[in-house]
């Protein structure tokens, strides 16, 4: 059956697709090509379109484009009480948790939560953190998601810690951030339904998650912020002031005045923010 003139049945194109997937090897773009005009066709659904055009996309993103970045890490510190571990789990219903040393740059390994519940047991040895420790793997900003994804499924990794090109930790990303490039956002009854980067506060001001992203912003605050050429307005506040700024500082910006709630030595991480009167 022809789909009209100068169209192609539906067996010819999944015929050609077949040629391309398991004949002689062709250029990626003319099998995206030929996938999407399957779609087109009604061959393909969106869906399974989605999850091609992800596979392709893979072979260029960068772990630091899906990482959770530093300052939204979860971690356990080495020294904290089981009591303690037991609450981060909880709270943040979490699986998995880097276990930090003296500072945020020193992840002794990983910690998972279910190794945590055998020490609630009545008349359980207490807790030694070196007995259920996992291997940490360590991976830099520029490698490339599907190699990436590759060594997650040839060694059982789950979870790694990105390192800067100075070897300060830069985040952690896992293998459910490298499927989800794939597959789109992967919700669990953990996920909250939308995630809330602008929240109220008592005193009429906003709390402002730095990695808002600027249209977000100007969509939540009905504004024109200019965002030149960061994405983030963290990254926008922080080339206004010149400095990674501290705790406390202020400036104003745009019909905006930014306070500075949370910082380390490295990132913003929040924000208060009150329109002024400009």
């Amino acid at each position: 059956m022809n789909d009209g003139e100068g169209g192609v049945s539906r067996s010819g194109l999944i015929a050609r697709i077949s040629r391309m997937l398991f004949g002689n090897p062709i250029d990626r773009d003319e099998l995206l090509e030929q996938v999407r005009e399957a779609h087109d066709q009604d061959v393909v659904d969106d869906e399974l379109l989605k999850m091609v055009e992800g596979v392709f996309r893979i072979g260029d993103t960068l772990v630091r484009e899906v990482m959770v970045p530093r300052s939204k890490m979860v971690v356990l510190a080495r020294e904290d009480s089981l009591e303690a571990m037991l609450d981060s789990a909880i709270e943040s219903a979490h699986s998995r948790f880097p276990v930090i040393g003296d500072d945020r740059d020193e992840v002794v390994g990983i910690v998972l939560a279910k190794d945590l519940l055998p020490y609630l047991r009545q008349n359980a040895e207490p807790l030694v953190l070196r007995d259920i420790l996992r291997e940490v793997t360590f991976v830099p900003e520029s490698k490339r998601l599907d190699t990436m994804l590759q060594e997650f499924q040839r060694n059982r990794n789950h979870m790694a810690i990105v390192v800067d090109e100075y070897g300060g930790v830069a985040g952690l990303v896992t293998i459910e951030d490298a499927i989800e490039e794939i597959v789109g956002e992967i919700e669990d009854e953990h996920d909250p339904d939308a995630e809330m980067f602008i929240e109220p506060l008592d005193n009429g001001g906003f709390e402002v998650d730095a990695l808002t992203t600027v249209d977000e912003f100007n969509e939540f605050f009905a504004s024109d912020l200019d965002d030149g050429e960061f994405e983030t307005v963290g990254g926008m506040v922080a080339q206004a002031f010149g400095r990674v700024p501290e705790v406390a500082d202020e400036i104003t910006l745009q019909g905006f005045k930014f306070r500075v709630l949370q910082a380390d030595e490295r990132r913003i991480d929040s924000f208060e923010v009150e329109p002024t009167a400009e």
